[in-house]
């Protein structure tokens, strides 16, 4: 698609999991990459520049260190980009999920688009946000119970939202960061002029996966109620790059390539989590919590199908993970 800031674009968080598949897959597209990264970790800095010289060297990226606190190193990042790749890592001195981690994400989203909307250049932004933002409290109270009694046959999707009270209650932190930071960004982008689209991933399957992904904080009733879905790296990254590559795209996009809704399937999590690290603690619990005594197959209740309509004939980066 034709682009007022040509073929650069920036990818935050650079430095982790899906930003840095991102920033690959981008080179190989033939974009200009703005690598923006959180970190002030030296050696990881050290470790991409060595990785990527010869696209440094050539100028097809560009790494800066980013604060998504800062409002002005995010501007300075997102320079001449014609499109930005936003996702929120949590600060390192902060790394864990808690009623307080909403407020941050909050911050940092705010700043994110403001600096777009301050930047002529840039056409479109994709938001990272999470399945966690759309499926919480679900059918919690009678005039739900009731509406979803009467339109059994319609799956969940992203027009539904979690409800922040709900995850507030049960101290699903995870699911309401993600809710209230969409919602905030959503607000400014409509208000700002900003085309934003948003994609909402489920469990994300790469390397980097553990138990203690604040995501699983309520797998059990995921499982349950038949919306407990997955997805891989590769298939991420394809579609972030889809949304973005796709003038048609709008909105926001629940995002998954898998179902866990049978014993099998939560026996194969529950082997890749113990595979990353089976000398943890917490390793014996929590695998064998995930492993659903069930032999039940639960209905599925949750759709992609807008994503997988607008990804129908996409050129796929072919980013291999294997787990």
């Amino acid at each position: 698609m034709e682009m007022k800031g040509g073929n650069s674009v920036c990818v935050m968080d650079a430095a982790g999991c899906l930003g840095s598949a991102l920033v690959r897959c981008l080179l190989l597209r033939g974009y200009t990459v703005h690598a923006a990264l959180q970190t002030h970790d030296d050696d990881l800095m050290q470790s991409l520049k060595r990785q990527y010289a010869a696209e440094i060297s050539s100028s097809r990226l560009k790494v800066f260190q980013s604060d998504l606190l800062d409002y002005h190193s995010i501007l300075e990042a997102v320079k001449g980009c014609c499109g930005l790749f936003y996702s929120f890592e949590p600060p390192s001195d902060y790394a864990t999920y808690d009623e307080f981690m909403g407020e941050i994400e909050v911050r940092a989203a705010h700043n994110v688009v403001e600096a777009c909307a301050q930047t002529s250049t840039i056409d479109k932004v994709v938001f990272t946000s999470s399945a966690t933002a759309v499926v919480w409290g679900r059918e919690r109270n009678a005039a739900a119970a009731a509406a979803a009694a009467a339109h059994a046959l319609h799956p969940l999707d992203e027009r539904s939202w979690s409800d922040v009270n709900f995850c507030k209650n049960f101290k699903l932190w995870h699911g309401l960061s993600k809710t209230v930071a969409e919602k905030a960004a959503w607000a400014l982008a409509m208000d700002r002029e900003v085309n934003m689209v948003s994609i909402n991933g489920g469990l994300l399957i790469s390397p980097g996966l553990s138990m203690k992904d604040p995501y699983l904080k309520g797998a059990a009733e995921m499982y349950e109620g038949g919306f407990f879905v997955a997805v891989d790296l590769g298939f991420l990254v394809d579609a972030h790059i889809c949304v973005f590559e796709d003038v048609s795209s709008y909105g926001r996009y629940l995002c998954f390539n898998r179902v866990i809704n049978c014993s099998e399937d939560t026996s194969k999590l529950a082997n890749m989590l113990l595979s990353v690290n089976p000398s943890h603690p917490l390793s014996t619990h929590s695998t064998q919590s995930m492993e659903m005594e069930d032999d039940r197959v639960h209905q599925q209740k949750i759709s992609n199908q807008k994503l997988s309509k607008l990804m129908l004939g996409f050129e796929s980066g072919a980013l291999q993970i294997h787990m």
